[in-house]
């Protein structure tokens, strides 16, 4: 009897832009996907060849695994965020199209799509680590509840009313999405008023009730707590570049949608996300922690 050979190399690793997908939407940080993924990995060929053919799925087990490693990661990084300095927000991932040299980069492997916008990571933040993981996995990729419930350690009954509770909060929290085209249009006259330190047309693009929040890390300067009100933020951006001539903002996409990204002399200060409602921008999500901010560096 013949011995049933071994998956194909590039079948396993086709999988890999898949996990890196799927852990980076359940992270928030690309860094720790590719982390997960990696670990994933070391599993995979930890197994001797024997348990590696009688295993059906390959790509079935390695979700499974990379699911439980974040889940476990996810329980980890809530005691991390107590401790974390200032306001956590998730790592902002480039269109590496946009940046010429960086086609090896492991933001080329997340496929942008609203599930990965900054304000619909900010929202599976509120979730619990189960709410989270259930939730990305059926809502989002798909996965059937009796293949989340083995990956969660809980019972599809389960899963489903945790998907229940998720879903809950994303009706009431999810934001609207402007389309790309009016979105990016708002962006670019938010850009120019701000290089024109124009504080009047600041306050006509942010909405009044809008709210900034930065992410230092505390290794960097940011606003220790999220600033609120329209005007506010407008007089804090143009005193930003008006103590800073060398400031340059350019257009990008950011977890994409249309964005900014800030430099001074060439290096990557700030990447900033930001949520637009008839027409006026009522989020500003602000990238400051340098450890964020290297998928830039290429730019």
């Amino acid at each position: 009897m013949s011995t049933p050979p071994e998956p194909a190399l590039s079948a396993i690793m086709g999988e890999r832009r898949r996990l890196i997908n799927l852990a980076y939407r359940l992270l928030g940080s690309l860094a720790d996907a590719e982390d997960v993924v990696q670990e994933t990995y070391v599993r995979w060929y930890a197994l001797a060849p024997e348990q590696q053919r009688a295993i059906r799925s390959p790509g079935g087990w390695l979700t499974t695994v990379a699911g439980r490693i974040c889940l476990d990661v996810l329980g980890s990084a809530r005691a991390r965020r107590e401790r974390y300095v200032g306001e956590w927000l998730p790592e902002p991932l480039p269109d590496s199209a946009e940046w010429a040299g960086t086609p090896a980069d492991p933001a080329d492997r997340v496929t942008l799509d609203e599930s990965v916008g900054m304000a619909f990571l900010v929202l599976l933040e509120s979730m619990t680590p189960a709410e989270r993981v259930v939730f990305v996995l059926h809502d989002v990729f798909r996965y059937p509840f009796a293949d989340v419930a083995e990956i969660v350690g809980r019972t599809p009954a389960a899963c489903r009313q945790l998907a229940v509770s998720a879903r809950r909060r994303v009706r009431e929290q999810r934001p609207p999405v402007t389309p790309p085209g009016r979105h990016a249009a708002v962006v670019r006259d938010f850009k120019q008023a701000w290089q024109a330190k124009d504080i009047g047309a600041l306050v006509q693009l942010l909405d009044p009730n809008a709210v900034a929040t930065s992410d230092g890390g505390g290794l960097v300067s940011a606003l220790p707590v999220p600033l609120h009100g329209g005007e506010p933020i407008a007089r804090f951006l143009a005193g930003l570049v008006a103590g800073a001539p060398e400031l340059s903002l350019l257009e990008r996409t950011v977890n994409g949608r249309p964005g900014l990204v800030v430099q001074v002399h060439d290096t990557v200060e700030a990447v900033l996300a930001l949520d637009v409602e008839d027409d006026r921008i009522t989020r500003v999500w602000a990238v400051r922690n340098p450890e964020k901010l290297r998928p830039w560096a290429a730019g």
